[in-house]
């Protein structure tokens, strides 16, 4: 009989194991836990990150329930006491190059030919509780930050990192490398000049909200051919120079857009791109909203609420994981044309990991035997009987 892989077999498939085996011996992976491997220590969180665990415990019995199929994913048994020293030894560097690779395999795999380069920026924070005394607080939350560069038009990333929640946002989006020709939204964490000169000058483009005490005058108002966008209605369109008693200054020229919102306030957007319209720009800002939702969905559908190690390495590598794993699923939906909603996608790979059965049909119900046995010959062929 033909050997079928399980869905969770099918999933890690987009991760190249002679890539990753050099990633480990490049960062020393192996160096503390020589039986628990960083392969057996990758696959059991992302399975736990699938199927919603969220102890060690729990954790451990679910894997080993399975080991029917620990061969085929090339896995041991899982001990909860070894998984917590990887936990806290393993280096982070393992995970975050896995999860670098798989970004540039998802983004080449869900590009769109003729799409625009948009680059949406932002940091979501990740809450820890009082056990974990080592984090750091910035004045809202204790814990730690996940900072992110999604590429909303192939729904992949550029760049993941997760640092303490004192870290400033454009701290990160400055170490970042910028793609000439690309459209760099932001919000007012990432509002600095240094960082603008920078996008500037690498020829792309960014589009972000000005701080209320910036103060901007007006060069040349620009004519408006359109006013009403989804949403939103323009209020004025100019180019403007910044108006300081310092030596702040920016060698390029700047546009300041006025927005109304239907239901809101005025914003005022600032950007280095004078050749789309007023409304086309107010939707690329508008846009930004889809990696506010993509964090929702990320921390209501992956485990990034309950940690399975109270200290920091463990933290960064359970984040990484969901990252990971959040990854596999895009990539599986895409390749096997999977149409339906994620959130339903993710529901049924949770309830189906180790079922056998192709990833396309993972929503069809399996095939039930027939009680009666049927016959191979048609009903209305002619046959002989015999007395």
């Amino acid at each position: 009989m033909r050997y079928l892989d399980s869905i969770f077999g099918s999933l890690l498939q987009p991760i190249n194991r002679r890539w990753f085996q050099t990633v480990v011996e490049r960062c020393d992976g192996d160096a503390y836990d020589k039986s628990f491997k960083s392969w057996d220590h990758l696959v059991a969180l992302i399975f736990a990150q699938l199927g919603h665990l969220g102890s060690l415990r729990g954790l451990e019995v679910a894997f080993n329930a399975n080991a029917h199929h620990h061969y085929h994913l090339n896995v041991g048994k899982l001990s909860r006491s070894t998984l917590s020293d990887a936990n806290a030894r393993r280096p982070a560097e393992v995970f975050a190059r896995t999860f670098a690779m798989l970004a540039e395999t998802a983004d080449r795999r869900m590009r769109r030919e003729g799409a625009e380069m948009v680059r949406l920026l932002d940091a979501s924070p990740v809450p820890l509780g009082k056990t974990c005394k080592w984090a750091d607080c910035n004045g809202r939350i204790r814990g730690m930050k996940m900072h992110v560069i999604y590429h909303p038009n192939s729904d992949g990333f550029g760049h993941v990192e997760v640092t303490s929640a004192t870290v400033n946002d454009v701290e990160i989006g400055r170490q970042a490398m910028i793609e000439p020709g690309a459209t760099y939204v932001f919000d007012k964490g990432y509002y600095h000049f240094g960082w603008w000169k920078k996008i500037n000058d690498a020829k792309a483009l960014f589009v972000t909200r000005a701080k209320i005490n910036t103060r901007l005058r007006a060069a040349r108002h620009r004519s408006l051919r359109q006013r009403i966008g989804d949403g939103f209605r323009i209020i004025d369109d100019a180019e403007v120079v910044l108006v300081s008693k310092g030596d702040s200054r920016l060698p390029f020229a700047l546009r300041r857009i006025r927005v109304r919102r239907d239901k809101g306030g005025v914003i005022t957007l600032v950007t280095n791109d004078l050749e789309r319209t007023a409304v086309e720009i107010a939707a690329l800002y508008k846009r930004r909203w889809q990696i506010e939702l993509l964090f929702r969905w990320i921390k209501q559908h992956l485990n990034i609420r309950k940690f399975l190690g109270s200290n920091e390495n463990a933290v960064r590598l359970q984040i990484l994981a969901a990252m990971i794993a959040y990854l596999l699923l895009r990539i599986a939906a895409t390749t096997n044309y999977i149409t339906m909603l994620p959130l339903r996608f993710a529901e049924l790979v949770r309830q189906r990991l180790f079922m056998r059965k192709p990833l396309a049909e993972i929503d069809k119900p399996p095939i039930v035997n027939p009680s009666k046995r049927q016959t191979k010959s048609s009903p209305h062929q002619l046959c002989f009987s015999y007395a």
